[in-house]
């Protein structure tokens, strides 16, 4: 098992403290890593302040040739990444390893982007241009759903356009972010890319910090909401990539053996725990049976179980918060819907329900009106 540690100013340091990851699957320990302290929260940001003058003075050529360094080697430990990341988020083995080569395509295809210069006029008395500057420091607040792609999604548009990074994970998913940082650490510049782990009581510090300039945050609403208030004070630029209740639309010139598997993989993939899953389903009357029918078979023939476990097709909810939210949501469902699959726990250890299919429920019920980001 790595050494969990915090990646400031290019070293790995031990935290003030420490923090223990639950496995969702089994509930048991999936490994302990450092906890930093605020202090610590501060000597990310001033090394990473520090790092911004240089790092943004260097060609861009030579940060996109350190960005390949950094998806080439976390696309050679994606094994070992995946690993990690099954035990603590809870998601079937092969698509954690998936996750972690995903990071790595995300990070070249940013890595292969340009910085163009705009121009908005050329004339015979003036031309004007737009250059698009790097801000500084960068914060980055990461979920627990899809930790390492979504790392991606930021370090390497921040690192690129010559920003420093400070990256926070979710508590109950350190321990791939910690270890990913552990692996590229030598790729790029002390500071240019700073990694620490809280118990959520952080987020107010990182947003609020007057050395950061930008706040990208990808998360709930109601965390997102918090996020905006913590950075106007300082009037930081804000990124916010936040939940939704999205829905679909069924229309009758569909064959439903067909289009049903498509409409099950987009609202359960990640166990349905997934921004822009589909939450909520409008079925046209002359296909609802045979639609409904569809989905509940393949609701009922999925797999769930140990993300480590041969053949798992949906894995946990990745923590006991989750979990009670989205059986109180089913249970609410029951009472004014009909549920014609799943509906309950699994039996034993970890935060496991049947993928669940609830038909003839309307607006009013929890799994219309609010966001479940679970399987149902």
């Amino acid at each position: 098992m790595p050494d969990f540690k915090l990646l400031i100013n290019g070293k790995m340091v031990e935290g003030a403290d420490t923090l223990d990851v639950i496995n969702p699957a089994t509930e048991e320990l999936a490994g302990t890593c450092s906890r930093a302290s605020e202090a610590q929260l501060n000597d990310a940001v001033a090394a990473a302040h520090a790092a911004f003058p240089k790092w943004a003075a260097t060609p861009i050529e030579q940060r996109r040739e350190a960005l390949e360094k950094v998806a080439d080697i976390a696309m050679g430990n994606a094994t070992e990444l995946g690993a990690i990341l099954t035990s603590e988020q809870g998601k079937p083995l092969n698509d954690a390893v998936t996750e972690a080569f995903g990071f790595g395509a995300f990070t070249k295809h940013f890595a292969g982007m340009d910085l163009p210069v705009d121009v908005l006029e050329d004339s015979d008395t003036r031309r004007v241009e737009v250059h698009r500057m790097p801000l500084g420091v960068v914060g980055a607040i990461i979920p627990w759903n899809f930790p390492l792609v979504l790392i991606g999604f930021k370090l390497a548009p921040a690192l690129l356009a010559g920003n420093t990074l400070v990256v926070k994970p979710a508590p109950t998913t350190p321990l791939a972010t910690l270890r990913l940082a552990e692996l590229i650490a030598d790729a790029l510049p002390p500071g240019v890319f700073n990694v620490i782990a809280d118990a959520n009581d952080l987020g107010g510090c990182l947003t609020a910090h007057p050395d950061i300039r930008k706040i990208s945050f990808t998360g709930s609403t109601a965390t997102g909401s918090k996020v905006m208030a913590g950075a106007a004070a300082t009037i930081k630029r804000i990124t916010l990539e936040m939940g939704g209740n999205d829905a679909g639309l069924v229309l009758p010139d569909v064959d439903p053996k067909e289009t049903a598997p498509k409409v099950f993989e987009a609202a359960f993939a990640n166990n349905g725990q997934v921004c822009i899953a589909l939450k909520r389903l409008y079925v046209h009357e002359d296909i609802y049976e045979p639609m409904c029918e569809e989905l509940a078979n393949i609701a009922r023939s999925k797999k769930v179980g140990d993300g480590a476990a041969e053949g798992t097709q949906l894995g946990p909810l990745q923590n006991r918060l989750q979990y009670e939210k989205v059986q109180a949501i089913i249970a609410d469902a029951a009472e004014k819907g009909t549920v014609i699959a799943g509906g309950k726990a699994v039996d034993g250890p970890g935060y496991f329900i049947e993928p669940t299919i609830v038909r003839d429920i309307s607006a009013g019920a929890r799994l219309v009106d609010e966001e479940q980001f679970g399987p149902a």
